[in-house]
C-alpha cells in the first residue's frame, strides 16, 4: 500500500506534495464543504423575496454552493457525468488560485446585496478562501509574520 505522499512502509507522509500537511489539506476540504451548506441555504432564503438583487444575489449563493461541492466534494455530485473531471481539475489548481477563486465567488452576492444573509451565508465560503489563501503562503510567510511581530514586541518592551 503506498500513502498519500508516496510513503511504501504504510505510514502515511507528512506532507503533500505543495509542502502543507494532509490534515490543512483536509481542515481546507471540510471549509469548503460547510461553505457550500452555508451557501445554499442562506441562497435558497436570499430567493424568498420579491426584491430582484436579492433574487440576483440567491442564485448567485446557489450557484456557488454547487461550485464548492464540485471542487471539494465531487461524491456529492455522483449524477454528474462531469464532476470527476472538474474536482480533478481544481486539485490541479495552486493554493493562491484556488484563494482568489473562493473569495471572489464569495463577495460577489454581497456585492449584489449587502444584507446580515448574504455576509453570513458567504462567510463560511470566504473563510474557504483565506484557508487557502494561507496554505499559499506556506511556512516561510507565517514565519515571516511571526519573526514581523516578535519584532514588533521587542520594540513596544524597549519603549
Amino acid at each position: 500500500w503506498q500513502g498519500e505522499g508516496g510513503a511504501a512502509d504504510g505510514a502515511p507522509a507528512a506532507r503533500q506534495e505543495d509542502g502543507n500537511d494532509w490534515w490543512y489539506k483536509w481542515l481546507c476540504r471540510l471549509a469548503g464543504i460547510s461553505g457550500a451548506i452555508s451557501c445554499a441555504f442562506s441562497g435558497l432564503w436570499m430567493c424568498l423575496t420579491i426584491y430582484p438583487l436579492n433574487i440576483a444575489a440567491g442564485v448567485w449563493m446557489m450557484l456557488n454552493a454547487f461550485v464548492l461541492l464540485l471542487c471539494e466534494a465531487p461524491f456529492c455530485c455522483q449524477f454528474i457525468e462531469f464532476a470527476n473531471i472538474v474536482s480533478a481539475k481544481a486539485d490541479q489548481l495552486r493554493p493562491w488560485q484556488k484563494a482568489v477563486f473562493y473569495c471572489g465567488m464569495a463577495v460577489f452576492p454581497v456585492l449584489l446585496s449587502l444584507t446580515l444573509t448574504t455576509l453570513f451565508g458567504n462567510a463560511i465560503a470566504f473563510a474557504t478562501g483565506v484557508l487557502y489563501g494561507l496554505s499559499a503562503l506556506g511556512k516561510k510567510g507565517l514565519g515571516l509574520l511571526r519573526s514581523n511581530q516578535e519584532k514588533l514586541a521587542s520594540q513596544k518592551g524597549k519603549s
